[in-house]
């Protein structure tokens, strides 16, 4: 351990709030058979660990970071990706550092295993770096069978989609249509919803039309929770009408 990562982890381990920690293992479905089974918190708020990383980004490195994302506690790890997304913007005109940036986040996808924390970095980093690159890695990672790969191949995207690219969005919706997890139905419904934020013509058609190999529209087949996530900024009158279709 770096000096730089030994000095952050002490730094959090002093902040442990009990109530706060038991609190947010609730909240992030830590119990027996739940998504985030086993995970650890410390129940520090995100607002504090950004405090942290914006105080240590500059002298960070990525050997810095590698005792931080295999930490046991979640805030810590989500400190080590924070830094990381810190790195890699800052590292604009240094290709190999960046590079290095996105191996470091893709060898440690076992650790970046909740919702928060794949929200929190993955476009930042990953998509980014895609948007002018063959996206080809994407589609492997929805194909993948662990959930976080999944939701990182389709949050992913969101790079794109403020870019006004949703061809990848689309194309890994479609992918995911039919997964039988909620924190998936709510991802690709989210992200869907920011396409239709851009370009809502485009939405709608998608919805409305059949996945391949299927004779009904989206709407109709992709589970509820992923498509009131996708029609959330429609007028009453429409988000009634996709709904009952």
């Amino acid at each position: 351990m770096t000096s730089l990562s030994k000095h952050i982890e002490n730094k959090m381990l002093a902040m442990h709030d009990e109530v706060q920690a038991q609190h947010l293992s609730r909240f992030f479905k830590t119990g027996p058979g739940q998504y985030g089974e086993g995970d650890k918190f410390l129940g520090i708020k995100v607002p504090v660990t950004r405090a942290i990383v914006k105080e240590h980004w500059r002298g960070c490195t990525i050997d810095d970071l590698e005792p931080l994302i295999v930490s046991p506690w979640h805030e810590i790890r989500l400190c080590a990706l924070l830094l990381l997304v810190q790195v890699f913007k800052h590292a604009s005109k240094d290709e190999t550092l960046r590079q290095r940036c996105v191996e470091f986040y893709l060898n440690h996808t076992e650790y970046i295993n909740n919702w928060d924390l794949v929200d929190l970095s993955c476009y930042e980093i990953l998509g980014r770096w895609l948007q002018d690159r063959d996206r080809t890695l994407l589609y492997t990672l929805a194909r993948s069978e662990d959930l976080w790969e999944q939701r990182i191949a389709i949050v992913s995207t969101m790079a794109m989609v403020r870019a006004g690219d949703h061809d990848d969005c689309i194309a890994i919706a479609d992918i995911l249509m039919h997964h039988k997890h909620d924190l998936i139905h709510k991802a690709v419904g989210w992200l869907l919803r920011e396409v239709g934020k851009k370009d809502e013509t485009r939405l709608r058609h998608y919805l409305s039309t059949p996945l391949a190999g299927e004779d009904k529209p989206r709407c109709q087949s992709m589970p509820r929770t992923m498509l009131r996530y996708a029609i959330e900024r429609f007028p009453d009158t429409d988000r009634k009408y996709f709904m009952a279709r």
